[in-house]
């Protein structure tokens, strides 16, 4: 009897509703490192499993928003926690997708997870930046407050799978908002180990849904999707984001357009948060 162990390979799945489910579809693809050895079998995501990532997504919104601003930074922190806790396992899944030496990857995971801090300390201070008393003239207050906006759907980038995707991802947390992303085609797996941190972590069912598989086939179906209130196009190129945009422009979606070229390690600012916020406005009598 032979004593080599034979290793126990992973079976990777979509991360819907706090569950992992496989594509509906049985479908599945091959995903290989740069050199091309294969590295694992990711799901193929169909628009079916869009349409059950959007009603996840619906069904999780009203919880997360509803919690404070307070409550939702300590919840992203605790992602924070665990994605240190399994650095090592990242820099090797970051290094494969995208080509990287170690030291290259490592920066990128450290990144990602500051990054993760960054905006978890952004969840009590967003209002305090963007809102605020309004001066008027005449005898009224007019104050205005940040909400979220929705559900967002969010195409991640294709050349960073983790700190690219940390990026687009953590700003629409933490606003209040519930997310369908879609992973890089050809480097999903860091996406998909992150659905497991979020699954262990006290981030609710469905706040965060994780689709994989080509973009060109999922995204057209979240675009035009009435349930979805806006759309990051972070990883989309010309022109599947011009057939995007003009998906989204039925139901009258906030579309963040793609940068021309995303240093994903620069200092990030405020924009990703306030692009996927709705200002809401109340005047009110002096003396009532």
């Amino acid at each position: 009897m032979s004593d080599a162990r034979l290793g126990v390979l992973k079976t990777y799945k979509l991360f819907v509703g706090g569950k992992f489910p496989r594509s509906e579809s049985g479908r599945v693809y091959e995903v290989t490192d740069s050199k091309g050895q294969w590295l694992a079998n990711a799901p193929q995501a169909s628009r079916k499993d869009a349409r059950d990532a959007v009603t996840a997504a619906r069904k999780a919104f009203g919880g997360w928003s509803g919690a404070t601003a307070y409550n939702r930074g300590q919840v992203l922190y605790r992602v924070a926690e665990l994605l240190e806790g399994r650095r090592d396992q990242f820099v090797t899944e970051v290094a494969a997708a995208d080509g990287l030496s170690k030291s290259k990857a490592t920066a990128q995971v450290d990144a990602a997870i500051d990054r993760w801090v960054w905006y978890a300390g952004w969840t009590d201070k967003i209002a305090q930046t963007v809102g605020g008393a309004n001066p008027v003239a005449g005898p009224y207050f007019n104050l205005s407050s940040p909400e979220p906006t929705g559900v967002v759907a969010v195409v991640a980038p294709q050349k960073s799978s983790l700190l690219g995707l940390v990026s687009v991802l953590a700003p629409v947390l933490a606003c209040g908002n519930t997310a369908v992303v879609i992973a890089a085609e050809t480097g999903p797996l860091p996406a998909l180990s992150l659905a497991e941190v979020l699954a262990t972590s006290d981030v609710p069912g469905g706040v965060v849904n994780v689709l994989t598989g080509r973009a060109a086939e999922i995204a057209p179906s979240l675009a035009s999707h009435q349930d979805v209130n806006a759309l990051d196009l972070a990883g989309t190129d010309g022109d599947l984001a011009t057939e995007l945009e003009v998906a989204a422009a039925d139901t009258v979606k906030r579309v963040l357009r793609p940068g021309r070229t995303a240093d994903w390690f620069a200092e990030p600012g405020t924009e990703r948060m306030t692009a996927f916020l709705e200002t809401k406005t109340v005047w009110h009598p002096m003396g009532v």
